[in-house]
């Protein structure tokens, strides 16, 4: 019987290196993603699918230098792992669901500016409580449910001028939509991502889930017309692609790093407690988006950001308030995971 590792088993060293390595990895992600997009618009899936053949080769790249003479100088080794179709079909629900929400995920940040995407994206954290109760059989605690209240005014404050207010526009509204099925379908994987890295190496999933994705999204490509609009702009003399390569290169080394912090935080820490991280990971992104690339900080944008703190703030205050060293307990809502999970494993 497999049993999910419970976030109290980490250190508390190793659970902050871990988140912040997943922010910082983020952050980094979302802001040269807006630049090139910001730049080519009409070059979505052809940039996106750079990313991950980039991604793809630094796991080939990391697994050949595993075999060499140079292997004493790596942190951490690697070999390609095979996928046999038991292995597949056990893991095609966690990839098909990662494609999708990378889809729309990408989809909702080249119609919005940097600060609102964060916010088309608020319900991210309500949803992941909701996947988390329905696939492990809980109902989460009064302290849960207040934190992730305070995050969802924080969501639907940000989308009010949107929806009623005189900025109506098809855009938002668009990316509002986007961004929902993003993140129902990313708090799916979240869940699914929990399970996964307590039975595969954190790298495997990074190398199988880029290597799906970049497979998957090349006929998007097409059906986009991007083929088209990609020869347009190479015999155009005028086109500067310095942009395009240099933001390719580096969202394709950092899709890297945060494809293992995103598996890794999850695995250290707990579905419920990633999303928080997120949430805090939304609130620096918004100012960074504020100074470089001018966003409007509006009265409801800035009310979401003050919402989407507090309720980040609260519950890591009841979270560290429920340990007690030199071993720390997990939080009731955690508990009641491991519990459901353990009753899963039974079952099966």
């Amino acid at each position: 019987m497999h049993r999910q590792e419970p976030e109290s088993s980490s250190s508390p060293r190793k659970v902050t290196a871990t988140v912040c390595f997943y922010i910082v990895a983020a952050l980094v992600m979302v802001i040269v993603n807006k630049a090139v997009l910001n730049k080519t618009p009409d070059l979505p899936f052809t940039f996106l699918f750079i990313q991950l053949v980039i991604a793809v080769l630094l796991l080939r790249s990391l697994a050949l230098l595993s075999t060499s003479r140079f292997q004493h100088l790596l942190p951490i080794k690697f070999e390609v792992p095979m996928l046999d179709r038991t292995v597949t079909h056990k893991l095609l629900p966690f990839l098909s669901v990662g494609f999708l929400g990378l889809l729309f995920n990408t989809l909702c940040l080249a119609r919005v500016d940097a600060s609102f995407f964060q916010i088309a994206r608020g319900l991210l954290l309500p949803c992941t409580i909701l996947v988390s109760s329905l696939f492990y059989g809980f109902i989460p605690k009064a302290n849960v449910l207040i934190a992730a209240f305070l995050v969802s005014c924080g969501f639907f404050v940000g989308v009010l001028p949107s929806l009623y207010g005189p900025n109506l526009a098809k855009e938002p509204l668009t990316a509002l939509i986007y961004g929902f099925i993003s993140c129902l379908v990313l708090s799916v994987q979240t869940v699914l991502s929990k399970a996964a890295a307590g039975k595969y190496p954190v790298l495997a999933l990074s190398y199988w889930g880029n290597l799906t994705m970049s497979v998957l999204i090349v006929p998007l490509i097409f059906f986009n017309g991007e083929v088209g609009t990609l020869q347009r702009r190479l015999l155009s003399p005028e086109e500067n692609w310095t942009m395009f390569i240099a933001g390719s290169t580096v969202t394709g080394i950092f899709g890297f790093l945060l494809g293992v912090a995103n598996v890794l935080s999850i695995k250290v820490t707990s579905p419920i407690t990633h999303m928080f991280s997120s949430a805090a990971k939304s609130v620096i992104q918004t100012l960074l988006a504020v100074l470089i690339f001018g966003d409007v900080l509006t009265k409801y944008r800035l009310g979401g950001i003050v919402l989407i703190t507090l309720g980040t703030i609260y519950y890591t205050w009841t979270q560290s308030k429920a340990r007690s060293p030199p071993k720390p307990p997990a939080t009731d809502l955690e508990k009641q995971i491991e519990k459901g999970t353990e009753m899963k494993h039974a079952g099966s």
